[in-house]
């Protein structure tokens, strides 16, 4: 079976984050999926099985198997619906049920998910540390709006607030170091955020963990960070937009619409497009 290529939370018909899509009767043993991932490269490949009247998931990394993964979802949602035809499907995931619907429009797809319960707690101060030395970011590029904080969506990231877009341009840090300290606290990605306005923010999210430099569009973190607006009070308006992989090259736009529920699904959407063979 093999894998299809898709950009999902694409700008039009360019730019999204590239995932791997694999659909089959079963899903392959888990070592079957860790060397198809890893052949693919991408930052993440979904793997998917019927299961009952959805779908059974699995993603994975290059380097490892990840809980949930936002952007591969968006594109096995495209994918779907390209086998299935437009419609909302659920999904089964190691630790929780969710949906993805898939419309088509023109050359690309419509896509939304249903993201896993969010929750968010304050950044332990020595963890704060680590990650303000792996960034080179001082203290006093934090925007004080939006305090570090451990943020979760289906995953678990770290979200650091930035006053300026240079320094948000300007992040880097060793691949190493980073992948060392994420699996050391547990983190899928680390997010750093600039406020553009109370509904548009940008984004970029060093994955180190999966052995990704950087992810040009990141559903579930997009999920938990607006989980966690939600959970301080943001003046979101009922939803936030997220430009994400400017700096990368990559330009992504992910929507999170924002329930009034503390702690409840938040639904991410965009549009997917499949890839050319020379990208």
């Amino acid at each position: 079976m093999s894998v299809q290529k898709i950009a999902a939370f694409s700008d039009g018909a360019v730019g999204g984050n590239p995932a791997g899509v694999w659909i089959g009767e079963a899903l392959p043993p888990p070592a079957e999926m860790q060397r198809i991932a890893a052949d693919v490269g991408f930052s993440e490949t979904a793997f998917a099985a019927p299961l009952g009247s959805g779908w059974s998931v699995r993603y994975f990394s290059p380097e490892s198997e990840v809980p949930f993964c936002g952007h591969a979802t968006i594109a096995l949602g495209a994918a779907l619906a390209q086998r299935e035809g437009d419609g909302v499907f659920a999904l089964s995931l190691a630790q929780a049920q969710i949906t993805v619907e898939g419309r088509h429009d023109g050359d690309l797809v419509q896509a939304a998910l249903q993201s896993p319960p969010t929750r968010s707690a304050p950044l332990p101060q020595g963890l704060l540390d680590r990650l303000l030395t792996l960034f080179g970011i001082a203290p006093a590029d934090l925007d004080p709006r939006i305090p570090p904080a451990l943020i979760h969506g289906g995953a678990d990231h770290a979200v650091l607030v930035l006053r300026s877009r240079a320094v948000l341009a300007a992040m880097h840090y060793a691949l190493d170091a980073g992948r060392t300290l994420m699996l050391e606290a547990g983190l899928v990605t680390v997010v750093l955020v600039v406020v553009e306005s109370d509904q548009r923010l940008h984004t970029r999210n060093a994955f180190a963990s999966g052995g990704v430099l950087e992810d040009p569009a990141t559903g579930a973190a997009t999920a938990a960070l607006a989980g966690y607006l939600r959970d301080l009070g943001w003046p979101h308006g009922g939803a936030i937009d997220v430009v994400q992989g400017e700096d990368m090259g990559m330009r992504s736009r992910l929507r999170a619409e924002i329930g009034a529920v503390p702690g409840s699904s938040i639904r991410v959407s965009g549009t997917a497009r499949w890839m050319r063979s020379d990208e």
